[in-house]
Order: structure tokens, then sequence, then C-alpha cells
């Protein structure tokens, strides 16, 4: 029951359509199931087991553009991203999503983008991953192909999965490389150009919009 009503307050606070009743939304985020467009989630870092992080917080550096990090707390509300495809695409909230599709992360609580460039991230001096823009601002540096791991043709909320920066060529990376003046012991969220162990991610957390046509 508890579930439910988190799930509703999240698609009433987004301003998505249901499609449904809250129950089944709610009830699609332990099963394993696909992740589709418009679901609310979030992603563990599988080394770590940090969740991708970013709240209203600029870099001292680079960019200077809002922050993103790894946080250890697992019930930290600043750790939810929407899942969007880009604007020029045809596909629905509810729509599976294949491996090599490019979609986009949008951070719930700033309403910014998951986004990326040629910047030197704070303390690797990797590639920087910053959330910028907005509801009607995104370009391409908000960008990211979807990679399944193993042989899945679409994303699952059990399958491990890396995320490629379409501008860069980076890989959305983490590691244990911590902020020393950041609560909570908050780690870097960096860009890297070579697949590694430390780019892969799983869903975790969230609201999952049942697959179109299930029931």
């Amino acid at each position: 029951m508890a579930l439910s009503i988190f799930a509703l307050s999240l698609f009433l606070f987004l301003g998505l359509d249901l499609e449904g009743d809250s129950v089944s939304a709610a009830a699609a985020a332990s099963e394993g199931v696909e992740v589709t467009y418009g679901s609310v989630i979030k992603l563990m870092h599988e080394r770590t087991k940090f969740r991708l992080h970013s709240h209203d917080v600029p870099y001292g550096s680079g960019s200077g553009q809002q922050s993103v990090t790894g946080f250890s707390n697992v019930d930290d509300s600043n750790s939810y991203w929407i899942v969007r495809p880009t604007p020029d695409s045809s596909s629905k909230q509810g729509d599976a999503i294949q491996s090599g599709t490019i979609i986009r992360l949008q951070h719930m609580s700033t309403r910014k983008w998951l986004h990326s460039h040629l910047y030197a991230s704070p303390i690797s001096g990797n590639i920087e991953v910053s959330c910028f823009g907005g509801d009607g601002e995104s370009d391409t540096g908000d960008h990211w192909k979807l990679e399944v791991e193993g042989s899945g043709k679409t994303w699952r909320q059990d399958q491990k999965v890396r995320l490629r920066h379409v501008d860069t060529g980076g890989y959305l990376h983490s590691h244990n490389k911590k902020y020393t003046r950041i609560a909570g012991g908050q780690q870097e969220v960096c860009g890297v150009r070579d697949k590694r162990p430390d780019n892969i991610w799983l869903a975790a957390e969230g609201v999952y919009i049942p697959l179109q046509g299930s029931k």
C-alpha cells in the first residue's frame, strides 16, 4: 500500500498519464520487468552499489554546472531519474527500450538532464558529467546510448547496462574516489572512453511504467 501511494505521488508530481491505476505501475518495480520510457528509477553502480545522484549544488571547477555524484543512501529522493526518449523519437511512455537506443535521463527533483561535455572531472581528471538544461532546454549533450550487456535485446531491471555519451564517447563511470567536502561520502561520477568494470549500472528502486500492451 505504501508503495502504491508513493507511485501515485510521483506520477502526480511529474504530470504523467498513468494509463492505468497506481497499483499496477508500482507492482512492476519488484518483478525484474522492462525499463520503459516514463519510468522513474535509480541507477545503481554495480561495483560500489552507490546510486547515481544529483542535487542543486554546482561544481566548483570545470563547467560550474549542477554536480552529479554517487551516493550510498538508498532512500535519498535526489537519486531518482526519469527515462525519456530523445526529442526526435517517436517512442511513447511505456515503450520498451532496445539496446543501442539513444535515451535521456532527467533528474526528477531539479528537472535537469544528465549531461556531459569536454571538461575535466574534479577528482580524476576524466570527462565531467553534470546536470544541465530543463523541461524546455535539451541538446545532444544529454544523449546517452544504451548498451545492454550479454544477450538481452531490451533494457530490463535485472540486466547490466552501460551508458555511452554520444558527443564525447565517454561511458558513464564511477569509482571509490570520494569528495572530501561533500557530506555523506559521495563519490565521483565521470566519463571514460574505454569499457571497464566500473562503467556497469543496474536499474534499481523506482516506479516502472508497465510495458505498452501488457496486462
